[in-house]
């Protein structure tokens, strides 16, 4: 590849606003950064207000040892599983002649649309004895598995064949072409989609509630139920705060600094594809057709029977329509607070782009690292000593929100604060608009398909979320997240199964958007 001149312009920084950024956007930016601390301080605090003889009681027993031990067995089985799948479907669709392969690659991502908890009751209400380690991996990988298939197959599709063209000239066989050339340019969106499935993996508690697996937050919860955030309980959330640190700390430091990006004249050629001989074609039918029936087909059959057997008057439950009523609010709610609680904090990290203003961002997604459970444990002893009027209201539940799904707003407000040219905004600052309205009127109205699919990921979030709601929700709400799994708990498949429904239907809508924003990011 020839190396092309790049002109002064587009080495230029990025332009930043022309003002001090507005003393009102720092206050509010460095409160809810402050806010976002409060789960990782909770942590700190709790281990050495409890001591170290208690602290090294709780944590050096044989059921943490058990409990630490499934859990790294789920995670380092689960995630090589999901990459091996996810990678695997990503080439069939993305490179193969496999037939097809359009239809496929929708039904790859339809799995996101299922929550991990229902796919669970799926898998349980029509195989009961599935339990233990072996059913949380094989579950876990067909519920998580979307978060390797979509980076790799949005970077497979914008990969210059030019690298292994060269190999197989020089007589390098085709698998060794993938294994030599392709792969090792799949390790960012294979790093990354890796670091999802493992902190979903730490942080999902109905799944493997269902199933009888024991793990940190099947615990924590177990502990909080009969000790009311009692130190163990607490003990156990450090613990699992720093698996979810670890986590982290070795993603970034095997993340590798190689260049991924192709500079040189012209434009990528045309992808080729690998013809598949007719042995290869039903091999890669038959995967991908096994891939979708166990994680998309046979969920979806359960469920229809289920809502078959209860009939349309299952469908007159009071509590099911108040259940929709109150996540429809709850979701709406949550997504707006948290776009505007992320706006200052995304303003400022692209318009005045200093090491605080990146340190207030990055507590946010440090804050979102952890465990749902984690989060609301630490609300749950903060509210009761410190702030007892907001214990189990609203503002508590909201505010486990935004700590919790605040990055899914920041990320995209982000870009679209930055396609929106500071230029504007700072003529209209000339023109003696305040900071706020120039913000407004120009800045946000531009970013708003930004903060459009930011506020949907949010509301998203909220619909499914399990663990926080169930333990800091006021009385009486109930949303069909948690109205689920009280009936699941009761064994009332039948009942729960139109609650299950409502939640899919909820999230099918963005999981096309995901798939649309994947292939235009291709330029497809």
């Amino acid at each position: 590849m020839s190396v092309v001149n790049v002109s002064e312009k587009s080495i230029a920084p990025r332009p930043v606003s022309q003002h001090r950024p507005a003393p009102v956007m720092v206050i509010m930016a460095v409160v809810f950064s402050l806010l976002s601390l409060i789960p990782p301080a909770f942590i700190v605090y709790i281990g050495f207000d409890t001591g170290w003889e208690t602290v090294k009681a709780l944590i050096f027993r044989p059921r943490v040892a058990e409990l630490l031990s499934n859990t790294l067995l789920l995670v380092l089985v689960t995630v090589p599983l999901c990459v091996f799948v996810g990678v695997m479907l990503a080439w069939l669709t993305e490179r193969t002649t496999l037939a097809g392969r359009r239809l496929w690659s929708m039904l790859a991502v339809a799995p996101l649309a299922i929550p991990a908890f229902v796919q669970s009751y799926a898998w349980v209400s029509a195989v009961p004895s599935i339990h233990g380690l072996s059913a949380g991996v094989f579950l876990s990988v067909l519920a998580y598995y979307p978060f390797i298939y979509l980076p790799v197959a949005a970077v497979l599709r914008r990969l210059d064949p030019t690298l292994e063209d060269v190999a197989a000239s020089l007589g390098t066989p085709p698998l060794r072409v993938f294994f030599r050339i392709v792969l090792p340019q799949l390790r960012l969106p294979v790093w990354g989609g890796a670091l999802l499935v493992a902190l979903h993996l730490l942080a999902e508690y109905g799944l493997y509630a269902m199933i009888r697996f024991d793990t940190f937050t099947t615990a924590i919860y177990d502990q909080f139920q009969s000790t009311f955030s009692g130190p163990a309980a607490n003990m156990l959330a450090g613990v699992l705060a720093l698996c979810c640190l670890a986590i982290l700390t070795l993603e970034g430091a095997t993340r590798g600094k190689a260049r991924y990006a192709r500079v040189g004249a012209g434009a990528p050629r045309e992808q080729k594809r690998w013809r598949l001989n007719v042995l290869f074609q039903v091999l890669g039918q038959m995967f991908a057709f096994a891939v979708i029936l166990l994680a998309f087909v046979v969920p979806l059959a359960v469920l229809t029977r289920w809502l078959w057997l209860g009939g349309i008057e299952n469908w007159n439950q009071a509590n099911l329509w108040m259940s929709l009523q109150q996540t429809l609010v709850l979701a709406a709610s949550g997504a707006a607070l948290t776009l505007l609680a992320s706006v200052p904090i995304a303003w400022l990290s692209v318009r005045h782009p200093r090491p605080l203003f990146r340190m207030l961002e990055g507590c946010n997604y440090f804050t979102s690292s952890l465990p749902g459970i984690v989060v609301a444990l630490a609300l749950v002893t903060v509210t009761i000593h410190y702030a007892r009027p907001i214990y189990q209201t609203e503002i508590t539940l909201f505010l486990a929100y935004l700590l919790m799904f605040a990055p899914r707003a920041l990320i995209n407000l982000r870009a679209g604060i930055a396609q929106a040219p500071v230029e504007l905004e700072n003529v209209a600052r000339s023109l003696g608009k305040t900071p706020a309205t120039a913000l407004w009127s120009v800045t946000l109205r531009l970013a708003a398909p930004g903060a459009a699919a930011g506020a949907a990921l949010v509301f998203l979030g909220v619909c499914n979320e399990l663990t926080a709601t169930l333990l800091l929700s006021p009385l009486g709400t109930r949303t069909l997240s948690t109205g689920f799994w009280a009936l699941t708990s009761e064994i009332d498949y039948v009942a729960a199964a139109p609650y299950a429904l409502l939640m899919i239907l909820i999230s099918l809508p963005l999981t096309g958007i995901l798939y649309v924003q994947s292939q235009k990011l291709a330029g497809l």
